[in-house]
């Protein structure tokens, strides 16, 4: 991926965390116990409110919870937010890896964000092969809408990026196992970083690298010592 098409997926990022439904338009996340009555919640919203309803899996009983989140296009994070800090990009963090899926619906436990140390299993259709710094890694990516998406740390994270990880999409391989790509220009905070309405996953052991990947984004700056767990 050449440099220019690296300026034009930072454009892209700048532009989706800030429309109606983007990262920083969620306000609120809430837990309605029964399925919530989304024509109520919205005649009762502001012009720039979108109600959306989502469900879960309950830690303590396995039930299926309903909830629903409230998307604000007037967000006070939308009007503080000033840029996503990133790396330059840097093409040796393009790196060739092998994807080799697992027959069945493997699930590893990830540990989320708001869950006070709790996993939760997550269906994970293969592992990812890749030789950084002459060492070879096994790193466990999800399913995503068809896509990997590989949540991963490394020794910037706290220091130099968003402390409790980073993620990036794979491509699957057209036959469903061989070569993937891993371009680390494209590593991103996730959605936790831009709300502490989002529930993210943690980066499990094996995916954790005991070195510094600069490549992709840092973090979120906001402007009016805006901090998302206060707002």
């Amino acid at each position: 991926m050449p440099a220019t098409s690296h300026s034009a997926w930072r454009e892209q990022r700048a532009r989706a965390v800030t429309a109606a439904t983007g990262n920083l338009a969620l306000i609120e996340t809430r837990w309605t116990g029964a399925k919530p009555d989304l024509a109520a919640e919205r005649a009762a919203s502001a012009a720039t409110v979108t109600v959306t309803e989502l469900k879960r899996t309950s830690l303590e009983s396995g039930e299926i919870e309903h909830g629903l989140r409230r998307w604000d296009a007037d967000s006070p994070a939308i009007r503080a937010f000033e840029r996503i800090d990133a790396f330059e990009y840097d093409e040796t963090w393009v790196i060739s890896g092998e994807f080799v899926p697992v027959s069945g619906e493997r699930t590893v436990p990830f540990e989320h964000i708001r869950d006070n140390g709790s996993t939760r299993e997550l269906v994970v259709p293969g592992d990812i092969t890749v030789e950084i710094a002459g060492e070879q890694f096994t790193v466990a990516a999800f399913d995503d809408g068809g896509k990997l998406l590989l949540v991963f740390g490394d020794a910037t994270n706290g220091s130099e990026t968003y402390a409790p990880g980073r993620f990036l999409f794979v491509d699957r391989p057209a036959g469903d196992t061989g070569f993937v790509e891993l371009d680390f220009n494209r590593a991103f905070v996730p959605p936790c970083g831009f709300s502490a309405q989002f529930n993210c996953p943690l980066p499990p052991a094996s995916n954790r690298f005991p070195f510094p990947i600069r490549a992709g984004e840092k973090n979120v700056v906001f402007g009016d010592d805006f901090d998302i767990y206060t707002a």
